[in-house]
């Protein structure tokens, strides 16, 4: 049964999808249908988790917006995600940074991984 499964959903993965880990800092570009027109959305933020497999996974991305801090989860293979853009790589110890939730200001941030160019 899993194989027809595995077989239905590789036609809907997207092969141009960076690698994307928790605690990267992510550019999510949505498709937005309003009426009869549709825009694109720029969604920025960090990851703080990621979940399912295959067609379905999916990431969890929070950013602060006026104060207020507002988390969308996104399908990855979705057709209305246009694209992800990774901006920074974070260096986190954990899988989920739900920690990050109660922190405010500077104890939000996350060191770079520095990654040596050979």
């Amino acid at each position: 049964m899993n194989e027809i499964i595995k077989s239905i959903e590789n036609e809907y993965l997207k092969s141009d999808m960076p690698e994307i880990n928790v605690g990267d800092t992510v550019k999510v570009n949505v498709r937005i249908v309003e009426g009869n027109k549709e825009r694109l959305q720029a969604f920025e933020g960090v990851v703080l988790k990621k979940t399912g497999a295959g067609a379905r996974k999916m990431i969890t991305v929070r950013k602060v917006f006026q104060g207020i801090g507002v988390e969308r989860v996104f399908p990855i293979h979705s057709p209305r995600v246009e694209s992800i853009k990774v901006l920074r790589k974070g260096d986190v110890r954990r899988a989920k940074l739900y920690y990050l939730r109660e922190r405010t200001g500077k104890a939000t941030r996350i060191k770079e991984k520095i990654t040596s160019a050979k």
